[in-house]
């Protein structure tokens, strides 16, 4: 498939680089010193900001201490983390003012992910402090559109978790899943579907960015 965008917003965890370790091992920690069953919240916590992810199963529970306990926890625990296969062939053909990282996770934890696997956050990266509305809300992906002064249109989403789509595809983006974390039926509301960043090639153009992708 080839297409023709102006910018891309990236998100972070499944996408540029796989922390799931991380995410399963907060949650299970966080949910046997509360005496509950952790996948409830693992089943819906990807994509999504720890405070989300307790309002939709455990709203009694989303407040400021748990978040920040959820928050420090992942803050302090980098050991498994990956880069997504193809992410610094992809970065570092890309015009640095052409792409950012929208992602749910704090800029603190973003920025020592990314770290970890040799990258930097970009200075205009949107972190969950910044909106008030988290995915599947489509305020991240609209930020970063206008950080890239660009119209969301003009941009291509890429993402890995059916809420991250949905922001996607509500910020009026076009959005290219990837199954790096989830089955193809799971990222099927994306307008193309993809395996990781392998699979996406793309080249400056007279007209902006030209985007190849392999299926």
């Amino acid at each position: 498939m080839l297409l023709e965008c102006s910018g891309l917003l990236f998100d972070m965890d499944g996408v540029l680089l796989d922390s799931r370790d991380i995410v399963e091992r907060t949650w299970r920690r966080w949910a046997a010193l509360h005496g509950r069953p952790a996948e409830p919240f693992l089943a819906v916590a990807s994509g999504r900001r720890s405070r989300d992810t307790l309002r939709l199963v455990a709203p009694e529970l989303a407040t400021d201490e748990e978040v920040a306990w959820l928050d420090s926890a992942e803050l302090l625990d980098f050991e498994g983390i990956r880069p997504i296969p193809g992410v610094m062939t992809l970065l570092n053909g890309l015009p640095p003012a052409a792409w950012t990282v929208v992602t749910s996770a704090s800029r603190d934890i973003a920025s020592g992910r990314l770290g970890a696997i040799g990258l930097a956050l970009p200075a205009n990266a949107v972190t969950s402090e910044a909106v008030t509305r988290g995915k599947p809300a489509p305020d991240g992906y609209l930020m970063g559109a206008e950080r890239l002064r660009l119209a969301p249109g003009a941009c291509l989403v890429v993402e890995d978790s059916p809420a991250g789509i949905a922001a996607g595809a509500a910020a009026g983006a076009r959005v290219l899943g990837l199954t790096t974390t989830h089955t193809a039926a799971e990222v099927a509301a994306a307008d193309m579907i993809a395996a990781d960043l392998r699979s996406v090639r793309v080249t400056p153009g007279p007209r902006g960015l030209e985007i190849a992708i392999r299926p």
